[in-house]
């Protein structure tokens, strides 16, 4: 009898001191965030990623009320920053400004190169936005849709050159999927980056190209670059009397830049719900609607965590399909 109430008495104390340390996990938890944030943003200030960055850590500053400070960590195409906020801790304090597209490309183009596998390191916290492409061709290109270009391009297979800004790039990517959907076959020319391959393809030197309408809009207005197609679901805003790739002949054909914010993986559940929650909220602001536009972006549906992982790994997926099918590589 006495071993069996000294056990209970064991076993009492064992409860409450499990209370005890418990206790003040719940309240810690339940006062996220009691410190400002760190938003890696995995490119050098200015670009795209950057200024979606800066929209988004100034309104979901205001949302959770604590600071949000951005810390541009450039270098290796966003593979740096990326495996920055791969390593740290999981506290949520760390998040990553992602370029979802990019990333997704970079998972099976680079899988043997960069130190983190993105979807086992990272955990998708919700899909921000998107910047749309737009088909564009210098003016002297005989083609005045979409349908005409790939007839076009059929009639002269492997003469018609387009241009993008790198070998790993969305708008190559893109280029090659259209390739694969409409069955033409297209000349590659890579530039370092959207600039030159504008300036080329202004000049002449190239003659089509997959841009996102940002970089092309100036010379769209201009008169220097001739639009035949975008490739939202439906038309935009930037560029409504240009019709979609799926209206201009080529059903099926979606593309855009997405960005989206991630955490380390093992992040807790709750502190992800909160972030996905503050974000939600954020993409639905007005002002935040409109900074966003005015870089081009538009945001996208509402999501919660799952569906924002559902849609980086659908990206990874047809990425990786186009990248094997195509034989691309990094160099």
């Amino acid at each position: 009898m006495p071993d069996i109430a000294k056990r209970r008495r064991l076993a009492a104390a064992a409860l409450l001191l499990a209370g005890g340390l418990a206790a003040p996990l719940a309240p810690a938890l339940a006062a996220y965030p009691e410190k400002p944030l760190r938003l890696v943003v995995p490119y050098p200030p200015g670009g795209a990623t950057d200024v979606v960055g800066r929209v988004v850590a100034m309104g979901l500053s205001e949302e959770l009320k604590q600071q949000v400070v951005v810390e541009n960590r450039g270098g290796a195409g966003g593979n740096l920053g990326a495996d920055a906020v791969a390593r740290a801790e999981p506290d949520g304090y760390t998040l990553l400004m992602g370029a979802i597209t990019s990333h997704s490309i970079m998972a099976t183009l680079e899988k043997d190169r960069i130190p983190y596998k993105l979807m086992q390191d990272l955990t998708p916290v919700a899909t921000i936005a998107a910047v749309p492409l737009v088909f564009v061709v210098n003016p002297k290109v005989p083609v005045q849709n979409l349908k005409e270009l790939i007839d076009y391009a059929g009639a002269n297979p492997g003469k018609l050159t387009y241009a993008s800004s790198g070998a790993g790039a969305p708008q190559r990517m893109a280029a090659e999927l259209f390739k694969r959907q409409a069955k033409v076959d297209l000349l590659h020319v890579p530039y370092r980056g959207s600039g030159p391959a504008m300036t080329d393809l202004v000049g002449g030197q190239v003659q089509t190209m997959v841009e996102t309408v940002p970089a092309a809009l100036p010379f769209i207005k201009s008169g220097q670059l001739r639009p035949l197609a975008v490739t939202m679901p439906e038309r935009i805003s930037l560029l409504p009397e240009v019709p979609t790739a799926a209206e201009a002949g080529l059903p099926g054909f979606e593309v855009a830049s997405m960005f989206g914010v991630l955490v380390p993986a093992q992040t807790p559940r709750p502190i992800v719900e909160q972030l996905n929650a503050a974000l939600v909220r954020l993409l639905q602001r007005p002002d935040i609607q409109e900074k966003l536009l005015g870089q081009g972006a538009y945001t996208v549906p509402p999501a919660d965590a799952d569906q924002a992982r559902a849609r980086l790994q659908a990206e990874v997926d047809k990425w990786a399909q186009v990248i094997q099918d195509a034989r691309i590589t990094v160099d």
